[in-house]
């Protein structure tokens, strides 16, 4: 095979391991609405990126860590609820974000890419970003796996137990900000929420415990990202939406297999 195509490969796979364990989170605390308010802020980075002259993807992972922490804070005001406050400033940061692109004249941006991902032009050094990343995410994961678990089960307990509850919150939010930065490079900013949410809801039917929802999310990430690809090659169509359609189709096939008790399906 290609490099390039080994490169998209490994990428895919960097991606699917970071976004795995993270998306079982995000299922089991009801979050995909704040992982769409973050991935709107990676256009925004993006242009950033290209006008200071910052590496994208760095850009995009500062940005996404700037909006996490700004949801935080604003989400402690009660005049307005959770999801019309991650509204407004979802599509504030998109927009911002496309008038920064088109003060821009001088600079053709593809949009297309960022939008939808260009996972077969990964280079060596955004191999090193994901894995990297994924390394970082998954030791997080594994250090505060308990903490996480806890704040899941019973927000209440968790603080009667001394878990810093928002510490834990917010380091989440950064954990979830990370995987979307790495993953737009693979599905775009359009779909990289897909690529968190979609293994985890399909592996929520197929395990007992929440370890095994987390290594079942990650397979199902891989396969997707698998499938998807060498499926972008053989019918020569998009690669980061086949890897999201790979992974839908699993969802749908999950659908089938009967419920397993245990605490990764009460969540």
């Amino acid at each position: 095979m290609e490099d390039f195509f080994l490169r998209a490969l490994g990428g895919g796979i960097g991606a699917a391991l970071a976004a795995g364990p993270v998306g079982c989170f995000v299922v089991w605390r009801r979050m995909a609405y704040f992982g769409t308010a973050l991935a709107h802020a990676v256009l925004l980075g993006i242009a950033l990126g290209f006008l200071l002259d910052i590496e994208p993807t760095l850009a995009v992972f500062a940005m996404c860590l700037l909006l996490a922490g700004c949801l935080v804070l604003l989400e402690r005001q009660r005049s307005l609820s959770v999801d019309a406050l991650l509204g407004v400033l979802a599509h504030a940061v998109f927009a911002a974000g496309l008038v920064v692109v088109a003060f821009m004249e001088r600079l053709r941006v593809d949009l297309i890419g960022y939008l939808f991902g260009d996972i077969l032009s990964v280079g060596m050094v955004d191999l090193w970003l994901i894995f990297g990343t994924a390394a970082i995410v998954t030791t997080t994961l594994a250090w505060q796996w308990r903490n996480l678990l806890a704040l899941v089960v019973n927000k209440d307990l968790a603080v009667v137990d001394g878990v810093p509850v928002e510490r834990v919150r917010l380091l989440l939010l950064f954990l979830l900000a990370a995987v979307i930065a790495v993953g737009m490079k693979i599905v775009g900013m359009l779909l990289v929420v897909a690529l968190v949410i979609i293994p985890a809801a399909a592996a929520r039917r197929m395990a007992a415990t929440p370890e095994q929802m987390a290594v079942a999310s990650t397979a199902i990430g891989v396969v997707a990202v698998v499938a998807g690809l060498f499926g972008s090659l053989e019918w020569d169509i998009p690669a980061g939406p086949a890897i999201v359609l790979v992974a839908s189709a699993i969802f749908v096939a999950s659908l089938f297999i009967p419920v397993r008790g245990g605490p990764a399906r009460n969540k």
